[in-house]
């Protein structure tokens, strides 16, 4: 009975402080008439809803602000034209770079008149081939190529042929390539560990991949209720994840690294968890630096929260699953854990198959559910799709279940262990250079390096002319090594690791000289605090890709009058 005595207690009292509110309200708003009480509370609720949607936006206020400064700072005469001369003169030197061809050589603009003959079309396919500088085969080029044996280059190019009219968009005329599909998705599942619930589907890429895993978490989210769904993943996730917030409107909440290890920090991303967070992200490994994240941990975290966890495998996956039987143990990264709901992973990759295809898995039928497209409604007929394309080709999955079925385990084996063994001889080499490090401790094929002595650009630059074509990473700057099978060739590692060692010393030196080139381009661009103007560059590095006119000096690279804006 006190306890319900109490309770009168505090009813009687909070009457009190409501009658004491209404009478001040009452007396503040005596001498108002109705239409301006009633006017006032409009515009009070359109103001708060306008500040709502000012300050809540998927970009941050802080970013937003930043932006329109820059903007406001370009539309300065003398300002703005000084940085657009050299946004022009930047795109110029590129277009010069990427389009310039050789003597005598000219762009196809229009249809012939008549058609080429056969002979006449592989005479003019031998000429484009001549504009090939860069000498992949010879293991110089980090990733990119994943193998290019001929014997099996032999075997795709046939069972292309056969297949080059089918699209899976049409099983019932294409059977074999429906069966092919289903049997590269149940064998890539199997290497994942899924169970018998366990599905997937090809697509074009890892980029598909990723975006088809967004798409399934984003439909999950809103149906639950999620206004807002957020991605959560480390700031070293492909890039892809941010095509995915950008197309489907999501926001990708990047979280941090341990700056020691390079993996995502767990405790950083536990705090990041919200009402809107649509799914986790893991890597195995990362692109930049070829860090297995944590993904025990936050697969823990997933079950804890009842969120999905996405783990992008797309670079090693054809790599990580064979690692154990290769003598090279891993923790569990994949369906093994009961968080994991999705596994990207390129058959183009490590996989060995022509590029076009990759896989997007999951742990149970339900998620694949929410990756479909489906329009019932059609004059055309009820469609369906599984992916992002309609037709597809079919002669890509074909190919892809051809090297799949040829290589067999033991040939993804044996190539692991030479890909791995060459990577951690790379890493070893390097880790006891004077002057540059390893970033963490790479598991996998990728070693990159950095320098806290000088400009790791320096080093790019000088590797670039010793005939290496490796990859340039930023925040924080350094390069990377993407080990194939190419690299597995005699005496490949060896005099990489021997031009390492040779052109480091050269460049200690002199350790504060200032760097040159396309290091110098690079390094610069990370450090343009007006992102857009990035942006602006690599627009017009993009449209130089699709450019059939000869580079000249006057050219306007911009989307636009070519003046500040």
């Amino acid at each position: 009975m006190s306890y319900w005595r109490a309770l009168e207690v505090y009813k009687e009292m909070l009457l009190v402080y409501l009658e004491e509110g209404r009478r001040q309200v009452n007396s503040h708003c005596s001498g108002l008439e109705p239409w301006q009480i009633i006017g006032t509370t409009v515009i009070a609720t359109l103001g708060a809803v306008w500040i709502k949607g000012f300050l809540f936006q998927r970009e941050s206020l802080m970013s937003r602000l930043k932006k329109q400064c820059f903007r406001l700072i370009r539309k300065i005469p003398f300002v703005g034209g000084a940085i657009q001369s050299q946004l022009n003169k930047a795109l110029d030197d590129m277009s010069a770079s990427l389009c310039t061809l050789k003597e005598g050589m000219t762009y196809t603009t229009q249809l012939p008149l008549k058609g080429l003959s056969q002979s006449q079309v592989l005479e003019k396919i031998r000429e484009y081939e001549t504009l090939n500088e860069v000498k992949w085969e010879k293991g110089r080029v980090s990733g990119a190529v994943y193998w290019g044996d001929k014997s099996l280059t032999d075997l795709l190019v046939k069972v292309y042929g056969e297949f080059a009219w089918s699209n899976p968009l049409h099983p019932d005329i294409f059977p074999g390539v429906r069966k092919m599909e289903a049997e590269v998705v149940r064998m890539a599942c199997t290497l994942f560990h899924g169970g018998p619930n366990s599905c997937g589907a090809v697509t074009s890429g890892g980029t598909e991949s990723i975006l088809m895993a967004c798409k399934a978490y984003r439909e999950m989210a809103l149906e639950r209720g999620v206004k807002h769904p957020e991605i959560l993943a480390p700031v070293s996730v492909h890039a892809a994840f941010d095509k995915a917030a950008h197309y489907f409107g999501m926001k990708l909440v990047h979280i941090p690294l341990d700056k020691n290890t390079m993996k995502v920090d767990v405790k950083a991303m536990k705090r990041a968890i919200s009402k809107n967070t649509a799914m986790l992200v893991c890597s195995a490994p990362q692109f930049p630096h070829g860090i297995i994240d944590p993904i025990e941990e936050v697969s823990k975290l997933a079950v804890r929260y009842k969120l999905p966890l996405h783990v992008d495998a797309c670079l090693g996956g054809f790599l990580i699953v064979f690692m154990n039987k290769a003598g090279y143990p891993l923790a569990p990264f994949d369906f093994r854990l009961k968080g994991v709901t999705s596994i990207s992973a390129d058959t183009h990759k490590y996989g060995y198959a022509p590029k076009g295809s990759s896989v997007i898995l999951y742990s149970d039928k339900k998620y694949r559910q929410y990756q479909y497209f489906v329009a019932p409604d059609w004059q055309g007929g009820i469609y369906a799709s599984p992916s992002i394309a309609g037709s597809r080709p079919g002669g890509i999955i074909a190919a892809c279940w051809a090297t799949m079925m040829h290589m067999g385990e033991n040939g993804y084996i044996n190539a692991t262990k030479k890909i791995i063994g060459t990577a951690r001889k790379i890493r070893t080499a390097v880790s006891k250079m004077n002057g540059v490090f390893v970033f963490g401790n790479p598991e996998v094929s990728v070693v990159a390096i950095g320098s806290d002595v000088f400009d790791i650009f320096r080093l790019s630059n000088a590797l670039t002319s010793k005939g290496w074509n490796l990859n340039t990473l930023q925040y924080p700057s350094s390069i990377h090594i993407c080990c194939t099978v190419l690299h597995t060739q005699e005496g490949v590692a060896d005099q990489f690791i021997c031009d390492v060692r040779e052109q480091v010393a050269i460049i200690l030196k002199n350790p504060k000289e200032k760097t040159t080139g396309l290091g110098a381009i690079y390094g610069m661009a990370q450090s343009i605090p007006d992102r857009s103007m990035v942006t602006e560059i690599s627009r017009g590095f993009l449209d130089c890709l699709y450019s059939t006119e000869t580079p000249t000096s006057n050219n306007s690279h911009m989307n636009s009058n070519g003046k500040a804006h």
